[in-house]
């Protein structure tokens, strides 16, 4: 699976983006995350949702850091996965990037809550940037 993630930007505090990721093929089976790195730190899993052919589809997971301001979904006709972000802060500076994990086809796999460990498919970085 290929990922391409865009719809990065600069934005003021309280500002909004939605960031995109395409996947090269259809990504039913896998469950998609959002990650980030800001400059000198670690990287940061923010949010996951399980994979569409999964009892869990739909669950999703979020980072405290960013509950209640983002939120992830996807539309897997469409190829495409998204972030939406909401109340910006510039301690949400950073880079992002989207992952897949799977293909989920065990039905211990289909039945785990998504998580952000794992990923094996990752796409290039789209910036993010939120000045105050």
């Amino acid at each position: 699976v290929q990922l391409q993630a865009s719809g990065g930007g600069s934005v003021r505090a309280g500002g909004s983006l939605r960031l995109s990721c395409v996947s090269s093929v259809k990504a039913d089976y896998y469950a998609i995350g959002w990650f980030r790195q800001a400059p000198g730190k670690e990287r940061e899993g923010i949010a996951c949702i399980s994979a569409s052919y999964s009892p869990r589809y739909g669950i999703t997971y979020y980072a405290d850091s960013v509950k209640g301001r983002f939120t992830i979904s996807r539309a897997d006709a469409e190829n495409t996965y998204f972030l939406e972000m909401r109340g910006l802060e510039p301690e949400d500076t950073a880079i992002y990037y989207c992952a897949a994990d799977g293909p989920k086809l065990t039905y211990r796999e289909r039945t785990e809550q998504c998580g952000m460990e794992g990923y094996e498919s990752w796409g290039q970085g789209t910036l993010v940037t939120v000045s105050s």
